[in-house]
């Protein structure tokens, strides 16, 4: 019988062969690194900066008040496993699930879309959370899809039209107030998430 440590070995050490299921990820070492699937390919990030974790923080702190006020949901920090599908594990950086579907929500994991999910973007996450997860959370019924870069200021808001696609709605460069269907009546006040 393979150990638990000896399976994680033999995991990482055919990162590069892939493509990798839910069962391959679950072997992944915890490194303090966020290891996802993507098509089955894994991708892995660094641990977050402290601007990203002040902007997730002040963003948390709003969406969390009003969730909890209306009993609109839960929302949740990384790392959170999202299964979209046995090759496609994620942890966002910020995920709301509304009270519809709290039923995805379980003891370790969320199985299936989000509501809405916010990835703060860095250098080493640039092309994954633009190109990648974008097209992922699409084709997968996440609602919105916030794109936060703290460094350059800049919000971005991506919401499902019609044909099933996160088109841009908003874009919010020096403040602005932000809304949303999935929160009526909350008005976020932009500059005030920027650390």
């Amino acid at each position: 019988m393979i150990t638990s440590a000896a399976q994680a070995e033999a995991a990482v050490s055919q990162e590069r062969f892939g493509p990798f299921t839910y069962e391959d990820y679950l072997l992944f070492p915890e490194d303090g690194r966020r290891h996802e699937l993507i098509g089955g390919e894994h991708y892995v990030t660094p641990a977050p900066t402290t601007v990203h974790q002040r902007f997730l923080g002040n963003l948390y702190s709003v969406l969390r008040q009003y969730v909890l006020a209306h009993q609109w949901g839960e929302i949740f920090f990384a790392p959170v496993d999202i299964i979209l599908s046995n090759r496609d594990v994620v942890q966002p950086d910020l995920l709301f699930l509304s009270s519809e579907r709290l039923g995805r929500l379980g003891r370790e994991n969320v199985k299936g879309a989000p509501d809405l999910v916010v990835e703060v973007v860095s250098e080493s996450s640039r092309y994954q959370d633009k190109k990648l997860k974008k097209s992922l959370y699409a084709s997968h019924d996440v609602h919105e899809y916030w794109l936060a870069d703290p460094e350059l200021q800049v919000l971005e808001v991506y919401r499902r039209d019609e044909a099933n696609q996160l088109v841009k709605v908003a874009e919010y460069e020096d403040g602005g107030e932000l809304t949303s269907p999935l929160f009526p009546d909350l008005r976020i006040d932009v500059a005030t998430l920027w650390p």
